[in-house]
């Protein structure tokens, strides 16, 4: 059994979802989310609660069950509050700004480097060392950071780069004489 699974999912004032097929719309104050589940689950909307309910007891049916409750939970989370990540940048000459709908980031290379935000997700630099990924998708957010620190990942020694707040960097000795 499913312990994420049995949980149902509540929907707070304000948030709405409707089921057609194996298909969910979930509307909020941030927008409109959608995702489809697979045939091994149920989904129901009854009373402000979305109830999600394997097909059988084979094993795709569990996994899918815990997964697509988790998925609609998200679903939930993105309308009403929205997810964010932050990024810091560490390093001498190391900085962002944002141009329009483009983060300018400087990383200590010969040339700069353009990130332009895909839709759906909007990125704010409020200081030249803070980057801020914010959207009602979970996945885009998360994608979009990751690429974000793609262009300069912190290195072991010094430390210098891009690093998710809070992130431990894992720190090496340097050489001995």
């Amino acid at each position: 059994m499913s312990r994420i699974g049995k949980k149902p999912v509540e929907l707070p004032s304000g948030v709405s979802a409707s089921v057609s097929g194996q298909t969910i719309e979930v509307k909020g104050p941030k927008g409109t989310r959608s995702f489809t589940a697979t045939d091994d689950v149920t989904l129901s909307v009854e009373d402000n609660v979305v109830q999600i309910n394997p097909r059988g007891m084979s094993k795709r049916a569990r996994q899918q069950w815990g997964m697509s409750r988790t998925m609609v939970a998200n679903l939930v989370t993105g309308v009403t509050e929205g997810f964010k990540k932050e990024l810091e940048i560490q390093g001498v000459g190391y900085r962002a700004q944002m141009q329009g709908n483009t983060l300018k980031l400087n990383l200590g290379y010969s040339h700069d480097v353009d990130f332009v935000a895909p839709e759906g997700v909007t990125i704010t630099a409020p200081k030249q060392t803070v980057i801020i990924v914010e959207g009602n998708d979970q996945q885009q957010v998360g994608e979009t950071a990751a690429k974000i620190r793609e262009w300069r990942r912190p290195e072991p020694y010094k430390g210098k780069g891009i690093r998710y707040k809070g992130e431990f960097i894992f720190r090496k000795e340097g050489k001995k004489k």
